[in-house]
């Protein structure tokens, strides 16, 4: 398999895509893979400090605009600390959230623009895009009551916006893969752990085998 490849996964709250990365790590481990494993915002101390401001359920009253600029911070020293060096150096990097996030939901579930929050994060990353990205498709009224019924999940001030705001999250993630049909590639999440597990892991193998 090819490493040096940048991956991210997305998709809407309680998809499952953090368990299924999870089990991904395990998987490339035994295929003794170079890789790095990470998560936004955070993977760093700076960016996890951003997490805690942006996530924390008492912060409602942050603004839309603060909000998409905190992720673009957060995602700027991530990617320039410890992405870019981990793919300078060969590394597959698999990440939990990038760039395609902060479209859906910022850019268009809170209204501010797709372009408006493109043109912020291509300027936090210089246009650095993953070359591959995992969508997990998933009714977002699924998604929140997984969410309630597993109460030792992080619950975060995204998760307890209205259904209403969740279902413009997923409308944002169709126009964006609608943007970038090529590097975005969709699994059904309304299955089990273990189905979807197997199903990014042939997205993945295909595509690292592709690219040797």
């Amino acid at each position: 398999m090819k490493s040096n490849l940048f991956i991210t996964f997305e998709g809407p709250e309680g998809a499952g895509k953090t368990t299924v990365l999870q089990n991904i790590v395990e998987r490339l481990q035994t295929e003794n893979v170079d890789f790095l494993s990470t998560r936004e915002p955070g993977g760093i101390e700076i960016a996890e400090k951003i997490r805690e401001v942006i996530l924390n359920p008492a912060h409602t009253a942050m603004n839309e605009r603060t909000e998409a600029l905190l992720y673009a911070a957060a995602r700027s020293q991530h990617f320039f600390e410890k992405v870019q060096p981990a793919l300078e150096k060969g590394q597959l990097v698999l990440c939990d959230r990038f760039i395609d996030s902060s479209l859906a939901y910022q850019g268009h579930a809170r209204g501010i623009g797709i372009d408006e929050v493109l043109a912020i994060n291509e300027f936090a990353i210089g246009k650095r895009m993953p070359d591959l990205t995992i969508y997990f498709d998933l009714e977002p009224s699924i998604g929140l009551a997984r969410i309630q019924a597993h109460s030792s999940r992080e619950v975060n001030r995204l998760d307890i916006e209205s259904l209403v705001f969740h279902e413009k999250v997923s409308e944002g993630y169709r126009l964006v893969m609608e943007r970038y049909p090529n590097r975005i590639k969709m699994v059904n999440a309304n299955q089990s752990i273990e189905k979807v597990t197997e199903d990014v892991w042939d997205i993945l193998t295909k595509v690292l085998n592709e690219k040797k």
